[in-house]
């Protein structure tokens, strides 16, 4: 089971690219930073699921 953190998180950086590539293209200086702001929040927010995911699975290793 995938946490919920890595999915918002991946979703996240997505919509960071996105909204950084729209800037770029509208010449937008703002718009591109918050788009590299996003970036790093989700890649932040999918890391914290990540390490959720692994002690998950060493947690139910350890019940069986």
């Amino acid at each position: 089971m995938v946490d919920d953190d890595r999915v918002e998180g991946a979703a996240r950086n997505v919509g960071g690219k996105v909204k950084e590539g729209v800037g770029k293209l509208v010449g937008d200086e703002k718009l591109r930073r918050e788009g590299q702001v996003d970036q790093v929040k989700g890649r932040a927010q999918n890391a914290i699921g990540g390490i959720k995911d692994k002690a998950r699975d060493t947690l139910d290793r350890k019940d069986e």
